[in-house]
């Protein structure tokens, strides 16, 4: 697996503070967020476990899956979540031109657009891997984008790591104002699926709250 940290460290969000990789709070909310649905079972399973806790969260949906699943996307929505763009077809920014990026950031708000109707109360956007070139995050927050990042990477898309690591990296890292990634996806849902209720229970009993971004 390629190397990634699991809490972003502090002189990157310095020399990249035009980002946001936490939200100052004076309380004791966390942001959870999740990357890459909306796709049946596991985004479904995801808003389950949620609305156990009545916790709130932010998931950055691909535009393709938005167009393929449509009926998932509405109940996120409906559910009180919040909805950021995740690119169309999840592109890496670093291999593409920033044409053909923003083209794919529009793609993704058309599809979000076209499946609910009512205004978004943000418009949030986070670059799939984390990859964008300067131009392009240039253009995105031209178009009035806020850019989310994030202060813990749950991992939990590296199948590489054991479910027990996975929650370690959330647990020994959350602090009041931290943005968690998290991914509704196939491929991370081995670890979600273990990891998730256990760090809602931990955030409850340690009365933390969370909210959207």
């Amino acid at each position: 697996m390629k190397f990634y940290w699991i809490k972003t460290n502090w002189f990157i969000k310095k020399i990249f503070s035009n980002y946001t990789w936490d939200v100052s709070n004076t309380g004791k909310t966390v942001y959870l967020t999740f990357d890459d649905g909306p796709i049946p079972v596991v985004t479904e399973w995801v808003l389950g476990e949620l609305k156990k806790y009545n916790f709130k969260a932010t998931f950055f949906s691909i535009g393709d899956n938005i167009t393929k699943h449509p009926e998932i996307f509405k109940k996120v929505v409906s559910e009180g979540h919040s909805i950021g763009n995740h690119t169309f077809n999840h592109l890496n920014g670093w291999n593409n031109s920033t044409e053909d990026y923003i083209e794919n950031v529009a793609r993704c708000e058309e599809a979000v657009s076209k499946n609910i109707n009512q205004t978004l109360k943000s418009r949030l956007f986070r670059p799939p891997y984390g990859k964008i070139k300067t131009a392009q995050s240039k253009a995105i927050q031209n178009l009035d984008y806020k850019i989310i990042m994030w202060d813990v990477l749950s991992a939990d898309f590296d199948t590489t790591i054991s479910k027990e690591k996975c929650l370690d990296n959330v647990l020994s890292n959350v602090k009041p104002g931290s943005i968690i990634v998290f991914h509704d996806s196939v491929k991370a849902f081995k670890n979600l699926e273990y990891v998730l209720p256990k760090t809602l229970d931990f955030l409850k009993e340690n009365n933390f709250n969370c909210d959207v971004l």
